[in-house]
């Protein structure tokens, strides 16, 4: 049978692809099915026809998998945040430790590795401690909303999947905390009723552009970040003052201001409109303050079950130095410094070096210190070889230039930390070359979406 596109096949999912979606098999062909899982019998219709693969969406679900459960959320299967909450939770950790092993053995051909069982997520809704909501001139109107008189000049919510102009008017998301929903229904209620016109993703103008939330776990507070294209101090002081009088647990509220056309919510400068401009929050004994545009785990929970991770893989005694590729705001450092007797942390993001150094000496730590450039570069200035890498890179990976300096180094052992398996699979092409990978532990931060975190052990042969 020849797949054509804008076809109709009716075909029987065996599996679920990395990247989230089913997998079916027509004659040996491979059809990627959004929103299906193993089990599901669908009559899909073809969107996208390759050489070796095709994309398809259900155009009815003919028999469910028993895999299935109701997702909760209104918006499932039309949002971009989530895409598994129609999966049963212990199916995706299983899911997700399947891709972790698959992706090494067909990528880094390591067929033999161990491979742990997921580690859940304490919660798997409520988790977040970061929301960004995009405002829009423009609703991305529901199969229900279709044909109603529904206003469809104003959004405040979250994207249509792989599209930057389409927004949902998202009244709540099940992945923060209720509190955020209470603030983000205000905000929504404030902005259409403001005389600034909210912004056009297509157009480029008005005057409302993002709402970002963050909680903090450690001490149930919240930071309410409005971004705007310009500064209007008596458009948003008003806004200010309701969220004073309705929500005291919100702590800082900031105004970040940007004209870039970007669809990115950080300002190009930053205004305190009241309380502290930074939030508090902590992971274990340890206390980092996040300020608006910092990178901080966005599941705090999660990340303190990642953290021991690592520090059980490291297995320090106090002696050892230990080299922190992208060291980020310092968490893993800080987390490890107790256990080591020196921590080098290498970043190329000025302000999360600035960061580190405030965290810790907000902790009484003394024995981390933190290097500012290309670790292409910085890397090279370690004038002895560590006895211990940890190394976490981004989605991407490591650079192939710092990959032969750490195969060049050789230190005896590593601790990678990898948000993608693929990257951690691509990297241990080549380290495999000289280091053993003694096992990987998949952690799931990020529950109802197919990405995981994994932390593997290295042992130099």
């Amino acid at each position: 049978m020849s797949v054509k596109k804008k076809q109709i096949v009716e075909c029987e999912v065996t599996d679920v692809a990395f990247g989230g979606k089913g997998l079916a098999k027509i004659d040996g062909f491979a059809v990627f099915i959004d929103q299906t899982v193993t089990g599901d019998r669908v009559a899909a219709r073809i969107v996208r026809k390759k050489r070796n693969y095709a994309e398809a969406v259900v155009q009815e679900l003919l028999r469910p998998s028993p895999l299935r459960v109701t997702a909760p959320c209104p918006y499932s299967g039309y949002c971009g945040g989530c895409k598994w909450q129609f999966i049963d939770y212990a199916e995706q950790i299983a899911l997700k430790r399947q891709h972790v092993v698959d992706c090494l053995a067909h990528i880094a051909l390591i067929d033999d590795a161990t491979v742990h069982e997921t580690i859940p997520s304490e919660r798997i809704f409520g988790y977040r401690n970061k929301m960004e909501f995009s405002c829009s001139d423009r609703r991305w109107l529901m199969p229900h909303e279709l044909g109603t008189e529904t206003d469809m000049g104003f959004a405040l919510g979250l994207h249509v999947p792989g599209t930057f102009h389409k927004v949902l008017d998202t009244r709540a998301c099940l992945l923060q905390p209720e509190p955020g929903n209470q603030i983000l229904d205000m905000v929504r209620e404030f902005m259409r009723a403001s005389r600034r016109p909210v912004y056009g993703l297509r157009s480029h103008e008005g005057f409302w552009r993002f709402l970002m939330l963050r909680h903090s776990v450690a001490k149930d507070q919240w930071m309410v970040n409005v971004v705007t294209s310009e500064e209007d101090r008596d458009a948003v002081a008003p806004l200010v003052e309701m969220i004073g009088h309705r929500f005291p647990q919100v702590t800082s509220v900031i105004n970040n201001i940007t004209a870039r056309k970007s669809g990115v919510a950080i300002g190009e400068r930053e205004i305190l409109l009241a309380g502290e401009p930074v939030l508090r929050d902590g992971i274990g004994p340890y206390a980092f303050d996040v300020s608006a545009n910092s990178f901080f785990q966005t599941n705090t929970r999660g990340a303190k079950t990642l953290y021991d991770t690592v520090a059980q893989y490291a297995d320090l005694d106090g002696n050892e130095s230990v080299v922190d590729l992208y060291c980020g705001t310092g968490t893993i450092a800080i987390w490890l410094a107790s256990h080591a007797r020196e921590i080098i942390g290498l970043e190329l993001v000025e302000s999360a070096v600035a960061d580190a150094r405030k965290n810790c000496i907000a902790n009484g730590i003394d024995n981390c210190r933190f290097i500012l450039g290309d670790i292409k570069e910085t890397l090279a200035s370690i004038p002895a070889v560590p006895d211990m890498l940890v190394i976490d890179p981004p989605r991407i990976g490591m650079h192939k230039d710092v990959v032969t300096q750490v195969l060049g180094m050789a230190p005896p052992s590593i601790v990678y930390v990898s948000c993608n398996p693929a990257t951690l699979a691509r990297d241990m092409i080549s380290l495999k070359e000289i280091y053993a990978l003694k096992e990987v532990q998949p952690v799931d931060m990020f529950p109802h979406t197919f990405h995981v975190e994994s932390v593997a052990r290295l042992v130099k042969r």
